[in-house]
């Protein structure tokens, strides 16, 4: 394993944590405005990543996850990191299944948006022949991309699903008895379900390239 790769994915990790910090500060910010104001007295209405970091999933797994990808162990692709829930009171939110979507959807939305950012950073690097500038915005733009795709799958615990819980209307109840089981479906869909994995590449790099195409990159 060489240095340069290390360095690669240390570096990787290092972008993983602010947009992991933005996507939990939505979720935080649209409870808050939607009434339930559970997160915003916890302090998680706030962009200082330790309030959104817990120590397995934002730190050991990501780096655990890391180094095995770099010493190309087929135990990579088990491994997914994730930021502290942010804890949201379903009947303090003004319309309890409107607002819970829009809170979920609200994490994947700043992804979006800073993916289209960095992507306007990737340009302004080009324009002013920075090297560093594009390579950054670039990467972080992917991994941005990635995770609002990653989110979006209707697999409980993920945000995708509580749209399709309150889109069929299931009920709460039920939903949290799904979601115990929810990062084993998730890891399982990922690794031993082709066509999930085909989608969410399809979706986060045919995405990026629309965007890109908006700043004339190719």
């Amino acid at each position: 394993m060489s240095q340069s790769a290390i360095f690669d994915g240390l570096l990787t990790y290092l972008f993983f944590i602010p947009l992991l910090t933005f996507h939990e500060w939505a979720h935080a910010w649209v409870a808050w405005k939607c009434g339930d104001d559970t997160a915003y007295s916890q302090g998680r209405v706030t962009l200082n990543p330790v309030a959104h970091m817990e120590l397995i999933g934002t730190v050991v797994l990501p780096l655990v996850g890391i180094y095995l990808s770099l010493t190309n162990s087929v135990l990579a692709g088990f491994i997914i990191g994730w930021g502290r829930p942010v804890p949201v009171n379903i009947d303090n939110l003004r319309s309890p299944r409107r607002d819970d979507t829009l809170v979920a959807l609200a994490g994947p939305a700043i992804n979006f948006v800073l993916a289209f950012a960095l992507l306007a950073l990737v340009k302004v690097g080009i324009m002013a022949e920075v090297a560093m500038l594009k390579e950054i915005g670039y990467r972080m733009a992917l991994l941005s991309m990635f995770l609002c795709c990653f989110n979006l799958l209707p697999i409980p615990p993920l945000d995708g699903s509580h749209v399709l819980k309150n889109a069929i209307g299931m009920s709460h109840e039920t939903y949290w008895r799904l979601c115990q089981f929810g990062f084993i479906a998730v890891i399982l869909a990922l690794n031993f379900v082709p066509i999930v994995r085909e989608a969410l590449e399809f979706a986060t790099y045919g995405s990026l390239a629309l965007m890109a195409s908006v700043f004339g990159l190719h």
